[in-house]
């Protein structure tokens, strides 16, 4: 066998390889420079550590690339076809290397360009920004000088909101935290360079740096060599606090009250409560993944608590070296002074400083409560053995005992500093950083209580049982006293392990706090008694009473078309269940409802998922009106299109009227975590932006009218001729499962070790097992995103076809003036500009069977070119992402590097595939993913 990877260029389009910018675009001259600054650093540090040979090959490939991308020459493709053939394997993953770090340094400087121009916005007094704070108070001011909303009406939304980002461990995130540390060390110091200045005396020193960071990048493995568990998944996701979490929420918290004081004329006599909160499924959700057991979630909580308890251990030690003020220079209160003496310090030095003396007394209680808690040694000797904190509202009281003590004697502004930031961070983080939801697929809770039911009541079938068999059954267990569960019975290993984790949820909650676990989600709810089973199982382990009341919040989750559909009456049946609806009056007379972005989409399309979680929302808004229950939905979208992501502002603006209702929560998944939340600045705007949104959804909605009836009408025909098209190809079509297979990745990505949980449901080929994720991953990894528009074109065919006068018209009036259809094209748009159909056309060859290949690409080929024209006519924009320039400008920049991946990507497939390959070639697909993916940023 060669040693070599054969690599034909046989078509596609190659991009540049430098970014590509208008000459006159003076504002985006820094991010011009920034990207070649480091493209330059990269450059140097392949030649320096690689060989003059290797720089020079990668030279070559992007000159020709650049020649064959603007100017589409015979020569450089000819010159990129003998280039590629001529690597040897080393050389080969060399090259991958180098065109796989072009992209997230890219990004970076990108990430950073959005940072400086929104700080250069600020500095001139621009006009505010949709998304922003600024921009939804300063809507919300016009609207009280106008009337037409009071002071109170926007006091009132901050003290019933609910905003909460959850953070899932779905395995998109394909980047090492070695190799994020690195990335986010570069984008420190690019900040660092663009403050200094140009000609500054630290520039050299910067770009020093600059080049060791990313020689550290490039001498780091970027794939894991081991699949992550669990608990690595936990630790990931704690990263994400120090990154933005414990500094910016509480910045935001102070931002939103000092806005809130100036638009509604009113100076609060209290802090306005923590609505905005972040919660987590890692550790706790096991749908699907055999690893998240009992003792995996108690450590789960264990770590976070002790992240949480740590952050406030360092913060006191700050504010103790702040707070030097001394007795004879400025008084006390009583319970101040009391507190500095129970502080038991004697030391001489602080003998006149009381503040100090309380942070001290405070941190030694802190100190033993981490200990204790969560068996952590406090890393700074406490002055003294205290007794724990019980709870975390006794650390808050003694918190707000010294801000009380500084706000009475002339100190107000000091406690609107660090001490005010730590003050909001107890209230958001408890002793256990942040709520971890529950989540268990409903057969496995049928099976559990079946078993349950037979151990007690031997010969009865409970799945056999009618659903109304069934609901009558659970309605008499649900208020007996008598428990069902016996200690001297033995149980299988789900059912065990079920009830394992009930009573670890239970316990942790008495151990860390109510908050820690509040909530319990059913995937694929699809009947009243997925509820009743849930509520069965909590009573069992003591969460549940028989006097009808309920600890945790019981949360149906509805994923496929028929689920969305039937939804609505479920939720129905279900709140007329007076057993049922005594728990949701326990919980303050409140459901919460969730609809599954993912499953929906990978059943019925894109264009049919959204129009059904959208019919569905407008249908739970009403029914739950009816029975007087508030609802709080919570979208469990991803983060690429085709599976429910795109701009969140957006996303929750076309949210039907009376869906928001000042309450909204949202997965934030895989990939998208990193690029929201690892930097603080992006972070914080992404946290502004979810609050901005909910605040203008639920105050102005007004401003957006019901949409026309003849809209509803127009969208269900679309819906159903796109339904037929994606029905037809993905589930109808002979072959297709063959096709999907052999010509994605998605063997290859199992090889990838990015998540602990397996990637399909069951161990067979079909569709219909397969998580959502991978589905998805695969079709960006091809560069098709077919989850994220297939159907449409199809669709817009056959509505203009039977409204020939019209149709067209017709359309344009709908993006014009409905939200929700606007939203759904803006995000196609993105997708269809994300794809390329050259490329795509040589993943379609590795399928061997010609006749089943040119028939499945032909009709995809068709359909993307039919979308894309549709969605150009009835946006009237000359070509993709015409109206969204900045979002054009990204992908010009970022995606130049991308394509001689997916070439490279395709050889290798062909090789591996063949058998003929060394572990080199599986390594060298692998980088090939990671570096389409980091390219891409939202591609599962």
């Amino acid at each position: 066998m060669r040693d070599a990877f054969p690599l034909p260029f046989d078509g596609g389009v190659l991009m540049a390889l430098e970014p590509i910018l208008d000459d006159d675009a003076e504002k985006d001259r820094p991010l011009r420079d920034d990207i070649r600054l480091l493209g330059r650093i990269l450059g140097d540090t392949v030649r320096e550590q690689e060989g003059e040979e290797t720089y020079a090959l990668v030279e070559q490939i992007r000159q020709a690339s650049i020649r064959f991308h603007r100017n589409n020459e015979p020569g450089a493709r000819r010159e990129l076809e003998a280039t590629l053939d001529s690597l040897s394997a080393d050389q080969t993953l060399a090259i991958v290397r180098a065109f796989s770090y072009f992209s997230p340094l890219a990004n970076i400087a990108e990430d950073q360009h959005h940072i400086r121009r929104n700080r250069a916005h600020v500095m001139v007094g621009s006009a505010p920004r949709p998304g922003s704070l600024t921009y939804a108070f300063h809507h919300i001011r016009h609207h009280i000088s106008q009337s037409d909303i009071t002071p109170e009406a926007l006091g009132g939304f901050f003290d019933r909101a609910l905003v909460s980002p959850v953070l899932t461990a779905h395995p998109t995130e394909v980047r090492r935290k070695s190799t994020l540390s690195r990335e986010l060390e570069i984008a420190g110091l690019l900040d660092e360079r663009d403050r200094a200045g140009a000609g500054a005396p630290e520039q050299a020193a910067i770009e020093e740096k600059l080049r060791r960071a990313v020689l550290i990048l490039w001498r780091t493995n970027m794939l894991r060599q081991t699949r992550p568990q669990v608990i690595d998944e936990v630790a990931n996701g704690l990263s994400y606090y120090d990154y933005t979490f414990f500094r910016e929420l509480p910045r935001l918290y102070g931002a939103i009250e000092d806005a809130l004081e100036g638009a509604g004329g009113q100076r609060r006599t209290a802090p306005i409560p923590s609505f905005l909160r972040i919660g987590s499924w890692i550790g706790g959700d096991r749908d699907g993944n055999p690893f998240v057991t009992a003792n995996v979630l108690d450590e789960a909580v264990r770590l976070q608590s002790a992240r949480a308890i740590g952050f406030f251990l360092d913060e006191l030690h700050q504010l103790g070296g702040e707070l030097s003020l001394a007795s004879e220079l400025v008084p006390v209160t009583p319970e101040l002074a009391a507190l500095a003496d129970r502080a038991d310090d004697d030391s001489p030095t602080r003998r006149d400083e009381p503040y100090r003396r309380a942070v001290g007394g405070m941190y030694s209680r802190l100190a033993k409560t981490a200990r204790e808690l969560d068996h952590v040694v406090a890393l700074r000797q406490p002055i003294a053995d205290a007794p724990a904190y019980d709870a975390v509202e006794e650390f808050a009281v003694d918190l707000d005992v010294i801000a009380e003590s500084l706000k009475a004697n002339g100190g107000a502004i000091i406690a609107r500093g660090r001490l005010r930031g730590l003050r909001r961070a107890v209230e958001v983080f408890g002793f256990y950083l942040a709520p971890i939801d529950l989540r268990q697929n409903s057969d496995v809770h049928e099976r559990t209580v079946a078993e349950i039911v037979a151990a007690v009541s031997p010969g009865l079938d409970y799945r056999a049982l009618s659903e109304d068999e069934r609901v009558a059954l659970l309605r008499r267990e649900l208020v007996s006293a008598r428990p069902l569960v016996s200690p001297f019975l033995a149980y299988g290993e789900e059912t065990a392990g079920e009830l394992a984790l009930f009573r670890t949820a239970a316990a942790i909650r008495a151990r860390y706090g109510k908050g820690a676990i509040r909530t319990s989600i059913i995937s694929k709810t699809d009947a009243v008694s997925d509820l009743l089973e849930l509520a069965l199982l909590l009573k069992e382990a003591g969460l549940v009473t028989a006097a009808g009341e309920t600890a945790l919040a019981l949360v149906p989750l509805f994923e496929t078309i028929a689920d969305l559909r039937n939804c609505v009456g479920v939720m129905d049946r279900l709140l007329a269940i007076p057993e049922y609806r005594r728990l949701v009056d326990s919980k303050g007379g409140e459901q919460e409802v969730m609809l599954g972005y993912s499953d929906s989409n990978k059943d019925g399309g894109f264009v049919t998922s959204g129009w059904e979680l959208y019919k569905a929302e407008i249908g739970l808004v009403e029914v739950f009106r009816r029975h007087g229950v508030r609802i709080r939905l919570f979208h469990g979208r991803g983060g690429s299109v085709g599976r429910g992501g795109g701009p969140s502002y957006d996303a929750i603006l076309a949210q039907p009227g009376g869906a928001v209702q000042g309450q909204i929560r949202i997965t934030e998944q895989g990939e998208i975590i990193s690029s929201k939340y690892s930097n603080p600045d992006v972070g914080r705007r992404n946290l502004e932006t979810l609050v901005s949104a909910t605040l203008e959804a639920t105050l102005l909605q007004d401003e957006s009218p019901a949409p026309d009836p003849a809209f509803l009408e127009t969208m269900e025909e679309l819906s159903k001729a796109a339904y037929g098209a994606y029905r037809g190809l993905v589930y109808e079509t002979e072959g297709f499962v063959k096709y999907f297979w052999s010509s994605t990745v998605i063997t290859e990505i199992a090889t990838l070790n990015i998540g602990s949980r397996p990637a399909s449901r069951k161990k067979t080929q079909a569709i219909e097992d397969l998580r959502a994720i991978p589905w998805v991953f695969s079709w960006a990894q091809c560069r098709l995103m077919l989850p994220g528009w297939f159907g449409f074109g199809a669709a817009v065919k056959a509505y203009v076809e039977a409204h020939p006068d019209d149709g067209l018209e017709a359309l344009k009036a709908m993006y014009q003036r409905w939200p929700f259809f606007r939203t759904l094209l803006s995000n196609m748009d993105m997708v269809l500009s994300k794809s390329s159909l050259a490329i795509a056309s040589r993943y379609a060859r590795l399928c061997d069977d010609v006749a089943l290949r040119e028939k499945i690409f032909a009709r995809i080929a068709q359909e993307w070119r039919d979308s894309v024209d549709a969605l150009n006519a009835i946006m009237e924009q000359p070509q993709l992402l015409a109206s969204n320039p900045l979002l054009d400008r990204s992908i010009r920049n970022r995606f130049p590097y991308l394509d001689p991946l997916n070439h490279v990507q395709v050889e290798l497939l062909k090789l591996h595939r063949a058998r003929a390959s060394s572990e080199k070639v599986l390594t060298g697909i692998q980088l090939t993913i990671n570096g389409v993916s980091a390219g891409l940023r939202n591609s599962g």
